[in-house]
């Protein structure tokens, strides 16, 4: 990230964000980062879209996509509005909670970096201290028949995530965890296809300051093929 006259930007400057109550951490270019692009996804639901850090850098990778977002924040939807429109970018905004959402709507692709942690309530009000298991189940009733869920999540809890997504019908479980300075997983990146019965598989893991991930803008299906060494 870098900072320039009140904004910041990500990906080496291909997107800018306004600095506010709330700033994505590089978890949203991780998650971004993490969705096919080889497939045909033209609808994307973000859950929780804050201030709009991981679908402007979807946006980036999947530039014909229509995105719907959906906080429970008024100001975090208008924070992501002007950021949208200063990166040129259409996203539609919702209000909603998606532990209350009832619609009809279904999406090619649903992204989410869930509210996972515990403790001190946030200051940007937004979710805390949720059910993460009735989270990603509700996420991921949106998804279409043979679409695909993304996710990023501490990883003391991605057991719980994947074993879910499983439980709910989807199958095709890629599993990518991220390291820092520990010994042990910070974060796992999960992608799941809604149907499919094939089973999970475990990816080496990488460093969370991939700089092919975060300044180069590399997607993850692109860093796997070095990764997964035959």
């Amino acid at each position: 990230m870098s900072e320039k006259q009140g904004n910041f930007t990500l990906l080496n400057g291909r997107v800018t964000m306004t600095r506010s109550i709330y700033n994505p951490t590089s978890d949203a270019v991780w998650l971004a980062a993490f969705v096919h692009t080889n497939k045909k996804i033209k609808t994307v639901l973000d859950v929780g879209i804050g201030t709009g850090g991981v679908a402007l850098c979807l946006m980036t990778h999947l530039p014909d996509i229509e995105v719907t977002g959906i906080d429970i924040s008024d100001e975090m939807l208008e924070i992501c509005q002007k950021n949208a429109e200063l990166n040129n970018r259409k996203i539609k905004l919702m209000n909603q909670d998606i532990l209350k959402w009832s619609t009809p709507e279904r999406f090619d692709l649903v992204v989410t970096n869930p509210p996972y942690f515990w403790g001190t309530p946030a200051k940007h009000n937004a979710h805390h201290n949720i059910d993460l298991r009735n989270w990603i189940k509700r996420s991921g009733a949106r998804v279409t028949s043979n679409g695909y869920f993304c996710t990023i999540v501490d990883a003391n809890c991605f057991d719980l995530v994947a074993s879910c997504l499983h439980d709910k019908g989807f199958g095709e479980i890629q599993i990518l965890p991220l390291f820092s300075n520990k010994p042990t997983a910070e974060r796992v990146l999960i992608r799941a296809h809604n149907g499919c019965h094939t089973g999970a598989t475990f990816h080496r893991g990488t460093d969370m300051n991939n700089e092919a991930i975060l300044r180069d803008g590399l997607t993850i299906d692109a860093l796997l093929s070095t990764l997964d060494i035959k």
